[in-house]
């Protein structure tokens, strides 16, 4: 008998031993280059000079955001070191930096590149090498192609989706709308039109009278709103860029036009486009938003506002809180810095991307409604906007929020 129990007790000290060593290297900490016990490394470019250097504030504010998360301790022990690069808002110089950002600062993610053409130079070179183009910052459909570019995910609301969401609002709100549609000839636009067209189904053939384009070399969109307002049509849905935007609205209201006016997101600011087109000529313009404008008073006394306001004063006082664009920096970062928590102590390329595939949250600087969610066959992390009006000084909530 005593044979047999010491025979079992071992049996037990063997088995526990085995479950110990499986234990042990589940447990086992897991990196690829750009990682390690104290460090994560993360690539990013944007536009400091150039055509686009306004933007550039976007990878500050998000480089800021990572010295604050450094200061409290970084993210599970480790430090963010950040290394954002110029890019010019030139392609080939794009793949230029993500070649270097790769293969010699061998980061582990590229984080929150900038522009769509950017992005789409590098999106396979990014892909062939297996390294995560992680939240571009660009609203390009192409980006949640998980099937064929598995290694790369947006961040934005895609204009196809924004584009989607106009025409839920025209459906639900003026269903006898006679649409006349402008829209920019490139990628941005073709996106946002094709969104609008598939979101009004079969209506698209009775209710649209009109769509015409222009090139981004077009001097004016004159010509264009003369032949909208002769379509008859009563509602504009505005598919353009800021300067065209302005240009739009002005001439509407120089011919005596006054349709149900849809603007896109991207020329919706009130400094840039609502003011140099004249803030009577905007009012009543209709939008779509998804970030908090931190310029509206209604914000400012919010816990979530003051948090914001606090950090850019803190790690980014040259940067300007009531820029949109620094809110889009902070709350792409903190979504990154969220991706690196729930990685832990594995954190390989491929598992990066799977919890980027794997999001379920809110980000304080989003309007109220608005979420932040992904799958492995959805990587499009928000996909609702809110709809605003102009009121001839800012901008009211218009309904509830719309989108998947």
């Amino acid at each position: 008998m005593q044979t047999f129990i010491r025979n079992a007790l071992a049996k037990v000290a063997v088995a526990a031993a085995i479950a110990g060593v499986v234990l042990s290297a589940q447990a086992q900490k897991k990196y690829d280059t750009g990682a390690t016990d104290t460090e994560i490394k993360i690539g990013n470019f944007a536009p400091y000079s150039g055509p686009a250097s306004a933007y550039g504030t976007v990878g500050k504010s998000a480089g800021a955001y990572f010295d604050k998360l450094n200061a409290e301790g970084g993210i599970n022990g480790r430090k963010i070191r950040y290394i954002s690069l110029d890019d010019a808002y030139s392609p080939p110089r794009a793949v230029e930096q993500a070649r270097k950002l790769v293969e010699q600062e061998e980061v582990l993610v590229l984080f929150a590149p900038l522009g769509t053409a950017s992005n789409t130079a590098i999106q396979k070179y990014m892909n062939a090498k297996k390294v995560p183009q992680l939240f571009v910052s660009s609203g390009a459909h192409r980006w949640g192609d998980y099937k064929n570019f598995p290694w790369t995910m947006g961040w934005n609301v895609s204009y196809h989706a924004e584009g989607q969401i106009y025409a839920q609002h025209i459906l639900a709100n003026k269903p006898q709308a006679k649409i006349g549609i402008l829209f920019q000839n490139d990628e941005f636009g073709k996106d946002m039109l094709r969104g609008f067209l598939e979101g009004m189904g079969q209506k698209a053939k009775t209710m649209v009278v009109m769509q015409t384009s222009y090139e981004l070399s077009d001097p004016t969109v004159d010509s264009q709103i003369v032949s909208l307002k002769g379509s008859g049509a009563d509602t504009f849905v505005n598919l353009s860029t800021p300067k065209f935007a302005a240009q739009s609205i002005k001439k509407a209201a120089d011919i005596g036009w006054k349709p149900v006016h849809y603007l896109a997101n991207v020329s919706n600011s009130v400094t840039a486009v609502l003011k140099p087109a004249g803030l009577d000529n905007a009012s009543g313009i209709i939008s779509a938003a998804y970030v908090r404008d931190p310029a509206e008073a209604r914000w400012q006394n919010s816990a979530e506002y003051k948090d914001y306001f606090d950090f850019m004063k803190k790690y980014y006082p040259d940067g300007d809180p009531a820029n949109s664009l620094n809110v889009i920096g902070y709350s792409m970062a903190q979504t990154m810095a969220q991706v690196l928590k729930q990685a832990g102590d594995h954190l390989t390329r491929a598992n990066i991307m799977k919890e980027a595939a794997n999001l379920n949250m809110t980000l304080p600087m989003l309007y109220p409604g608005i979420d932040v969610k992904t799958g492995p066959q959805d990587f499009y992390p928000i996909e609702k906007m809110q709809m605003i009006r102009f009121n001839g000084s800012s901008y009211d909530t218009l309904g509830s929020v719309l989108g998947m």
